[in-house]
């Protein structure tokens, strides 16, 4: 795949100030070396839009963190085995001052929480390697979130890619009431993350919120929500491109236990 970068910049009068309201935005703008990933739609129109070899994303260079990230996992790439290579980095296709520095995260008592996860991408060193790049990175709680709960829910992601067949991935912080920044570069911490899996084959998902916290991971499915939920939270829209009624069924469809 040939990776291109784009930047467009949101234009205040295309967004709508309530997170209720539905716009409509192209299913590819923006993306044309990266239609593999957005085939569903983009989340939203705004922010520095990045086209990677193992995901999209949409950056927001006032808070320097992602807005959304895009991610197709096969049952071949989730099965793929690899060594992972801890190689965090500013972006390179971002402009110093609207990105996350290393030095941003240093001390700060919050791990570098990977949005779209390494070990998805263990079928290629160069997707690897891009997933260290600190745009696809949120400053998350470390000890019983990022390293625990968060991580369980990035494996069980991989096994239903497996089981199903492949999934799609949309993935990404909630900013809430005040929130924290760090850093020189003030990168904001989100107060919640979402993720969102979704199998095309049978026009399912399932979704979770959490909370940026230390959580139990036997609570896992506590945190299960809906994508109207992420939507009603975060002003996206999710599967824009999918027909409205069909679209309308999957985002307010609430997934059991038992999705797998």
């Amino acid at each position: 795949m040939t990776r291109s970068w784009i930047r467009i910049r949101a234009i205040a009068g295309l967004l709508i100030a309530s997170p209720l309201c539905l716009w409509s935005w192209p299913a590819n703008a923006g993306f044309e070396d990266c239609q593999e990933y957005v085939v569903y739609g983009l989340p939203g129109p705004s922010g520095d839009q990045l086209c990677r070899l193992g995901y999209a994303l949409a950056h927001d260079p006032e808070k320097k963190t992602p807005i959304w990230v895009a991610e197709h996992i096969t049952r071949e790439r989730a099965m793929a085995q690899a060594t992972r290579k801890d190689l965090f980095a500013p972006d390179p296709d971002l402009i110093a001052g609207q990105r996350a520095e290393l030095r941003d995260y240093k001390g700060s008592g919050f791990d570098r929480g990977h949005m779209a996860p390494n070990a998805d991408f263990n079928w290629d060193a160069d997707a690897a390697k891009e997933s260290f790049y600190l745009s696809n990175m949120v400053p998350q709680v470390g000890k019983g979130m990022n390293q625990g709960i968060w991580k369980e829910l990035e494996s069980a992601t991989r096994l239903w890619a497996v089981q199903r067949g492949g999934v799609f991935v949309y993935t990404g912080p909630i900013y809430e009431g005040q929130f924290r920044k760090i850093g020189k570069g003030k990168v904001a911490v989100p107060t919640a993350l979402y993720k969102i899996v979704y199998d095309p084959a049978t026009d399912e998902s399932v979704t979770f919120i959490m909370p940026n916290k230390a959580l139990k991971v036997q609570d896992l499915m506590n945190y299960i929500a809906t994508i109207d939920d992420v939507e009603t939270r975060t002003g996206l829209s999710f599967l824009s491109a999918i027909p409205e009624d069909r679209r309308q069924t999957i985002k307010r469809a609430k997934a059991t236990v038992t999705w797998k």
